[in-house]
């Protein structure tokens, strides 16, 4: 069905042009990740890509929602595709901006967000317009590859970078509407993206393009196609097969490690948002270049999102720590048989027999899970994770058998799609469908890797089964709820994925929760407590519990940054 074009670039083409973005990113993510070979061959270059997406077009859909007043109305915009009173230009690029900011995943994402942040800082300044037309979308192609080149410590050629520089100089050379400059920004993307072997040895070898310049070849079709109606055609992509040894040879400042002697790199990727000063992170800058590579540093007006590749992750950490408050943490060991190892070095690491993998909300749960043994997968509030991520945690956990927890029921065919393709890699893997991570508490307390798998599978899904499950958080707008109309800032009590309370009070939706959840019996009482939840919530339940209900037992632990403020299972 062909799109419905935009003949300016206002709020609703901005919002047109992500939802296109995710969906083409989606049907390319395999593709692109199976390109991946620089700056590290670790196959998440496409994923990455679509989760940065993903996170900006959620920012998006929630201004535009915020902007809906009634249920009555948003049906009514649904259906029409557009808002009667919806945001202006710079709210939504603004939006934009930091959604893929706070959303940035790895090397390309982190770029592709700088991209999106340079477009929306020359929209945004566009005075009381709502829209702007061919001149102002060529301003913003020109100020975002700009601006994304100086995020890079060491720009280098046969990157995105200079997809991104081919773009903009294609589209200040074309004259006319938004249709004609994004169709010739794409067309000098695509040229230079398929010129990208030529610049970039280990990409000659591998017989590849650049994955991170594919993606955002990607990402500027779906652009035409928001201002035409209609995707240009799909860009042809080399499916050379990438072996170990091209794997090894790159080396993160644009250097072939091979063609250098020198066969090693960092060990880690670590990445943080940072709330900073510019003087600050000019020195963080500074000091990230001579731990490790492969630094990006994007963002602005005291919000940051830092990448690099180093071997020292606690020093990076720290480094982020003397400069502001670095928070959202994310360190990957490239491990065995990643791009920096040799096959000298790369001894085989016997399989575990069986593990449990688990999709966690936050870092205090996260813990816990890891101290039972089970290899975690977090995801931060508004940040699911995408199948391409459960495969990899599966592959982390390195075991013949894996029980897969994704706690969570909006994940069930995210995990289901991991699962399969885990099987295809002879993983025998069961997925037992919990819906929160409390189910997954419970699962786990029962997992014993010596009895036969499908006992253990049983055994762990009649416990996450018998454990019902509640959650206490804040809604972000008004909206209908099978309890009723809720406001922005009401408290909200669901049980088992369902309104049941609407209140003002933390304390009193939490106890009539957990009494409505008590009625029915039970034995045990887990209380996960989130970051923003009162400190004295859960004192008031426990003596709730010890009062009324004799026989209960209950247990609290601290979940973190995880979203809702408090999490409750009833086993």
């Amino acid at each position: 069905m062909a799109q419905v074009p935009q003949r300016f670039f206002d709020a609703l083409a901005v919002r047109t042009w992500c939802g296109l973005s995710l969906r083409a990113l989606g049907r390319a993510r395999e593709e692109i990740d199976a390109i991946n070979v620089y700056p590290v061959a670790d196959g998440d270059t496409g994923t990455n890509l679509y989760l940065t997406v993903e996170s900006a077009a959620g920012a998006v859909e929630a201004v535009f929602a915020a902007h809906e007043v009634d249920e009555g109305l948003r049906d009514t915009n649904r259906t029409r595709g557009h808002t009667a009173d919806g945001p202006s230009l710079a709210d939504a690029v603004g939006a934009m901006a930091h959604g893929a900011l706070i959303g940035a995943r790895g090397n390309s994402g982190t770029i592709l967000a700088q991209l999106l942040r340079g477009m929306a800082e020359v929209l945004a300044a566009r005075g009381d317009s709502d829209h702007t037309g061919g001149p102002g979308l060529r301003l913003a192609l020109r100020h975002a590859a700009a601006s994304a080149r100086q995020a890079v410590a060491h720009p280098v050629e046969g990157t995105v970078l200079t997809v991104a520089s081919a773009a903009a100089d294609a589209a200040d050379g074309a004259g006319g509407d938004c249709a004609e400059v994004a169709r010739a920004a794409y067309e000098g993307a695509r040229a230079a993206l398929a010129a990208t072997p030529g610049q970039l040895a280990v990409l000659e070898r591998a017989g590849v393009v650049d994955a991170g310049g594919h993606g955002l070849v990607t990402v500027l079709a779906a652009l035409v196609e928001t201002f035409t109606g209609r995707a240009p055609a799909a860009v042809a992509t080399p499916h050379a097969r990438v072996d170990r040894a091209v794997e090894g040879e790159c080396a993160a400042e644009g250097r072939c490690a091979a063609e250098e002697g020198d066969e090693s790199g960092p060990a880690f990727e670590v990445i943080y948002l940072l709330e900073a000063e510019d003087a600050a992170v000019a020195r963080l800058r500074q000091r990230l270049d001579t731990l490790g590579d492969s630094l990006v540093v994007v963002g602005g007006d005291g919000l940051w999102n830092v990448h690099v590749h180093v071997d020292d992750a606690g020093a990076a950490v720290e480094a982020g720590v003397e400069a502001g408050r670095p928070y959202r943490i994310r360190i990957t060991h490239f491990g065995h048989g990643d791009a920096h190892t040799t096959k000298a070095e790369r001894p085989p690491r016997e399989r575990a027999q069986r593990a449990v993998v688990a999709v966690v909300p936050g870092e205090g749960l996260a813990a816990l899970y890891t101290e039972a043994g089970a290899t975690t997968l977090l995801a931060r509030p508004g940040e699911p994770p995408a199948s391409g991520e459960l495969v990899q945690a599966v592959r982390r956990a390195h075991a013949r058998e894996v029980v897969l927890l994704p706690n969570d029921a909006e994940l069930r065919h995210t995990a289901a799609a991991a699962a399969e393709q885990a099987r295809t890699e002879g993983v025998r893997v069961a997925l037992i469908p919990t819906r929160s991570a409390v189910q997954g508490i419970a699962a786990l307390a029962v997992h014993e890797s010596e009895r036969r798998f499908d006992e253990d599978v049983v055994a762990m899904t009649s416990a996450a089964g018998a454990t019902r499950h509640a959650e206490v958080t804040v809604a972000e707008r008004q909206s209908w709820t099978t309890a009723g109309i809720c406001q922005a800032g009401d408290v909200l009590g669901l049980i088992d994925g369902d309104v049941a309370v609407i209140g003002a009070d933390v304390s009193q939706v939490a106890a009539t929760v957990l009494d409505r959840m008590l009625s029915a019996g039970g034995e045990l009482v887990t209380l996960v407590l989130g970051d923003e939840a009162p400190e004295s919530v859960a004192e008031h339940l426990e003596a709730r519990v010890r009062e009324a209900y004799l026989a209960v037992d209950t247990v609290v632990h601290r979940g973190g940054r995880q979203g809702a403020l408090l999490l409750v299972g009833v086993e």
